[in-house]
């Protein structure tokens, strides 16, 4: 057997290692575009016919993506670039297609969905590695939308930096200027030569179009697709490049649960960006804060296992791909949202990240945490360090070291002990083909844990292919029971998975039907002495109309032997025993509606067995309506209905989350989300205001409140009035100042 596992491990390493187009070059080499410096200045009022503008080259011959990839756009695009020594522009005009009517945008919020939003939005690969970037944009009302790229094509739209735009519009067309300071990207001076590409979304027609052709299967943000930026000249050297962005926060709050006298805060804090050369940048954090950050989006929890929520932080997404994305979703060695979080004040912090050159990747972060007396919690110091290699065409291997200390402090009566130190390192390689179709990585990691308790391992891989019409992945995890990760996401732990994926899509050549097709998904696990313990085996279809409507059943077997006690509802009752058996079969179906209509909304549903021979169905609805461009009101419902055996009996769970958005101006929004989860037994409601005064720079007001429901009687359901649990009003500055 120990044979067998070693050949077959040295097959997988074989086929990553050799998969086609690994050491290609790329992919759009005869796409080019040239940047001249501008003959005049350039003035930011969204007219693209300025004298700065008359000598740029202009590249407007874009190829169709959606709905199908086979020929060029229907709808023309014109793109101009120039520079001068301190901004890189862009201009573009967007014409209007043979459909009538006005341009459809969601509101004036940035960083907008991009599918609901006639839009214009280009893509920066600065080190021409095809691998990370920048990606800038606008909607048609002229909201921005800014994000890094990492890991060949995927966009982190809660990075945010500072530059201007501006936008026009006419009854044919609209049109747009973009200014980025060269101290708000990283970049090599001495390099000429940058990946770049243009995508535009025509919601009436439904094309979206790119300057490059892109398989319809990719995003436009795939940077294997991108074509090349050649300068005339050197890129002017950003200079000395320190932003200094403080804080200043006022806020009061009550707590009637605890009984205590209202509190008032007065905070102020800074952070500090220094770039290092062009391509690496320092951040420092003095007592930040991040009180103005969304709200994480509940859910009604019925899982075995601890949820995921994304990081939000700004101080933690410039580069946080080469932190955040070691690993796989559920198996994190790091995972930025164990620091600071729950009450836990993060006292200062640094990060150095970036390019060491077009093939190297660095980044090193140190966090130091104030203790918490009322949850017995020590004053603690994360620590993590990234070393990343570009090899082949688009692959790279990765390092990396994550360190949690927590020497001075008293455990004494708290369960369980908290380490004096845990820490991992680990090894990726990841496999990017020039074209992108095949993907895959290889990953090995190892704790050290504080205390002679044993410290663990845990590796897996994959491999995917991903044409135009087979999508084929096989995946293997291995987390042992001693592996610990304190600092990371790793919310199950002495198992071994196999899972594959078989997807195959039908492109009519004609009618209303653009896409259809099955997809197999098997997933199995083993605990760590190799007897089965849970699998899933799901078939399903999907369907999506030219229009872009979207509709999805699927059918499917699961099967569950637990290994710890577990509530079927997870409300704090009764347990089910642990190595009891459940089996049961389920269906489910999905629609959204198409992206074009003012009013969108979309539904599924869930209905099958449950644990211990008990049913479950779920209904969920989502809407959406806008007045464009500067109200969007939408709402999600979702409800569960548990029917078990006694003790547990009837259960039900409803979760409402309306959300309201105005936004007056680009610069000046308003919302208010509210969260009912029966399941928490909380209705929370945040109101936030948000004034950017300047580019990058913001005022906030935040209001947030938590209510318990009153229940009519004892044992019932169904809830009464409301009473207030705690609420926070705050009142937060920050200016960006480039120094």
């Amino acid at each position: 057997m120990t044979r067998l596992k070693s050949r077959g491990a040295a097959l997988w390493v074989c086929l990553l290692l050799s998969a086609p187009g690994a050491f290609a070059q790329k992919q759009n080499e005869s796409y080019q575009m040239h940047i001249q410096r501008a003959p005049a200045p350039i003035v930011m009022d969204g007219s693209v016919h300025e004298a700065g503008w008359q000598t740029a080259e202009v590249v407007n011959d874009f190829w169709m993506v959606l709905p199908m990839d086979k020929g060029k756009a229907n709808v023309r695009t014109d793109v101009r670039m120039t520079y001068d020594d301190h901004n890189l522009y862009l201009s573009a005009i967007c014409y209007h297609g043979n459909v009538p009517g006005p341009y459809m945008v969601e509101s004036l919020r940035r960083d907008w969905s991009f599918g609901k939003n006639d839009n214009f939005i280009f893509f920066l690969d600065t080190f021409d590695d095809q691998t990370s970037g920048f990606t800038f944009g606008l909607n048609a009302a002229g909201a921005q939308w800014d994000g890094i790229l990492y890991e060949g094509g995927k966009a982190d739209l809660s990075w945010d930096n500072k530059w201007t735009s501006a936008v026009k519009t006419y009854d044919d067309r609209y049109e747009l200027e973009i200014a980025i300071p060269f101290k708000s990207i990283r970049y090599k001076k001495a390099n000429q030569r940058w990946g770049v590409n243009f995508s535009r979304l025509d919601l009436k027609t439904t094309e979206k179009s790119s300057w490059t052709p892109i398989p319809r299967h990719f995003p436009t943000a795939s940077l294997a697709h991108t074509g090349v930026l050649i300068w005339d000249a050197p890129p002017p050297a950003a200079g000395p490049n320190i932003s200094v962005i403080p804080y200043a926060l006022g806020g009061v709050s009550t707590d009637q649960v605890a009984n205590t006298p209202t509190a008032t805060r007065h905070d102020f804090g800074v952070d500090v960006k220094v770039a290092l050369g062009s391509a690496l940048n320092l951040d420092l954090t003095v007592n930040p804060d991040f009180s103005q950050v969304d709200v994480d989006q509940q859910v009604t929890n019925l899982d075995r296992y601890e949820l995921f929520f994304p990081e939000k932080r700004q101080f933690f997404l410039e580069n946080g791909d080469l932190f955040a994305n070691f690993g796989y979703a559920t198996m994190r060695p790091f995972f930025s949202r164990r620091i600071g979080l729950g009450g836990v004040p993060i006292r200062f912090g640094a990060r150095l990240s970036g390019k060491l050159n077009k093939d190297w990747r660095i980044g090193a972060m140190d966090m130091q945490t104030g203790g918490v007396d009322e949850q017995g919690l020590p004053a603690q110091n994360f620590s993590v360090f990234a070393l990343q290699r570009r090899i082949f065409a688009r692959s790279n291997i990765s390092f990396m070291l994550v360190d949690k200390e927590s020497r001075a402090y008293q455990p004494a009566g708290m369960l369980p002990l908290p380490s004096a130190y845990n820490r991992n390192v680990g090894v990726e390689y990841n496999l990017a083909s020039k074209d992108n179709l095949w993907t895959g990585k290889l990953l090995f990691l190892k704790s050290f844990v504080s205390g002679g308790r044993e410290g663990g391992a845990a590796y897996a891989g994959h491999l995917q292919y991903n044409s135009r019409r087979w999508l084929l992945n096989g995946q293997v995890e291995n987390v042992d029971e001693h592996y610990s990760a304190e600092v990371g996401y790793v919310p199950r732990h002495g198992y071994r998975r196999a899972s594959s994926t078989i997807s195959y899509t039908f492109l009519p050549a004609g009618g209303r039907i653009l896409s259809h097709g099955p997809t197999l998904i098997s997933s199995n696990f083993l605990d760590w002495h190799g007897s089965l313990s849970d699998y899933e085996t799901t078939l399903g279809y999907t369907v999506t109309t030219r229009s872009g409507d979207v509709m999805t059943t699927t059918a499917g077997a699961d099967y569950v032997r637990l290994l710890q006690p577990f509530d079927p509802t997870n409300s704090g009752r009764e347990k089910l025993d642990t190595g009891s058996i459940h089996r049961w079969k389920f269906w489910t179906t999905k629609f959204d509606s198409k992206p074009q209509s003012l009013f969108r909304y979309g539904f599924s549903s869930l209905y099958g067995g449950y644990y211990a021979g008990g049913t479950r169905l779920n209904l969920t609805g989502t809407a959406g309506y806008r007045v464009q461009p500067y109200v969007s009101l939408g709402g999600a419902v979702s409800y569960n209905d548990i029917r078990l055996k006694e003790p547990w009996g009837h259960t039900t769970f409803w979760l409402i989350g309306p959300r309201f958005d105005v936004t007056l101006t680009n610069t000046l929004y308003f919302t208010t989300f509210v969260q009912y989860n029966e399941q928490q037994k909380n209705m929370n409601v945040n109101t936030r205001v948000q004034w950017r005064y300047k580019p990058a720079s913001d005022v906030f007001v935040v209001w947030t409140d938590n209510y318990m429901p009153e229940y009519l009687q004892p044992g019932q359901n169904t809830p009464g009035l409301f009473t207030t649990k705690n609420r926070a009003l705050v009142l937060k500055w920050t200016y960006w100042w480039n120094l």
